[in-house]
């Protein structure tokens, strides 16, 4: 028997550049927040089992919209990454609105899940979303991508470093890997585990 996200039924619902656009019907939201080239659609694909659900582009900078997915009891939106600097500064500009204004306004947002590369410390883009984050107070799932790059003895080093530079506890975060399908069952299970509480 199928679980978790895999085992719902699932429709790609649009692509909305106003932050500010009502869904119908009105459901708790879910939203994936990350720097361009983190993994967003891969791990979205990951978590969802099915392949083609997110379109996985080589080029960085691809999602310029709030992508919404339906599930039966809520919603996941794929958010544009941000830290693009090959985007232009009109383009970064608006992604940055798009981006404040969701996580800062949006009622229906219930959690995110935030991702951010092991392999590298937290940029000055990821300290300024930290902010944000902290600011509105939802409850944030954060998530250590592409972590079959590291050693275990690697992977416990650089959450430990990450977790410092966030300011976050190091038990808050999920190590996973879209390519070895590490730690997806496991966050699949964090995400209906934040539904749920958001909901009682």
């Amino acid at each position: 028997m199928t679980r978790g996200l895999p085992g719902l039924p699932v429709e790609f619902v649009g692509s909305f550049p106003d932050p500010r656009h009502p869904l119908d019907p009105p459901l708790p939201e879910i939203a994936f927040l990350g720097r361009s080239n983190v993994g967003k659609s891969s791990l979205l694909n990951a978590i969802t089992g099915r392949p083609g659900l997110a379109r996985v582009s080589r080029t960085p900078g691809r999602t310029t919209a709030m992508n919404v997915f339906r599930f039966p009891e809520f919603y996941l939106v794929d958010l544009p990454g941000y830290g693009y600097a090959r985007a232009s500064h009109e383009s970064r500009a608006g992604f940055a609105l798009l981006l404040g204004t969701y996580l800062a306004e949006r009622p229906a947002l219930h959690a995110v899940v935030w991702l951010l590369d092991i392999r590298h410390r937290p940029s000055a883009e990821d300290l300024a979303q930290r902010e944000i984050l902290a600011g509105r107070g939802t409850p944030v799932l954060a998530v250590l991508t592409k972590a079959d790059k590291l050693t275990r003895r690697q992977q416990q080093e650089q959450a430990a470093v990450i977790a410092v530079a966030l300011d976050l506890p190091e038990e808050q975060f999920h190590l996973t890997s879209s390519s070895s399908g590490a730690g997806i069952d496991e966050l699949d299970a964090s995400i209906l585990a934040a539904l749920a509480e958001t909901a009682s």
